[in-house]
């Protein structure tokens, strides 16, 4: 499995980045992936993800903000981040597991070396 995330980038308070991740090694239809940020001294947060369904579930802190999104024909997720805040600098990830959980990091076998999002107030 893997996984390549891409997009970040240093943006403005209530700019809009998106992220891509690009996943390789494993069948869609049978696993979860989750887009988790960690900003420095922080434990690692989920945000978004998606089920094996595409049904999403995200964090109250990116709700209505954030978008997660999948293009299964070319196997890549997409993490499309609106109205940014300062509070949302971080390195953000994807991650595949077969359960889709927001709350617990260790259920994703297979994580990307992460993008790194900067949101300057």
């Amino acid at each position: 499995v893997q996984l390549v995330e891409s997009g970040g980038g240093l943006v403005q308070a209530g700019g809009s980045l998106t992220l891509s991740c690009a996943a390789s090694g494993f069948t869609r239809d049978d696993y979860a992936i989750a887009w988790f940020r960690q900003a420095p001294g922080k434990e690692r947060e989920g945000i978004a993800c998606l089920n094996s369904d595409n049904n999403p579930n995200y964090a109250d802190s990116v709700k209505g903000r954030f978008t997660i999104s999948s293009d299964n024909g070319k196997n890549t997720v997409y993490l499309q981040m609106n109205n940014l805040k300062p509070e949302d600098t971080a390195v953000y990830y994807c991650a595949v597991g077969l359960i889709p959980s927001l709350m617990y990091a260790d259920f994703y076998d297979h994580w990307g070396q992460g993008t790194h999002v900067t949101v300057s107030s």
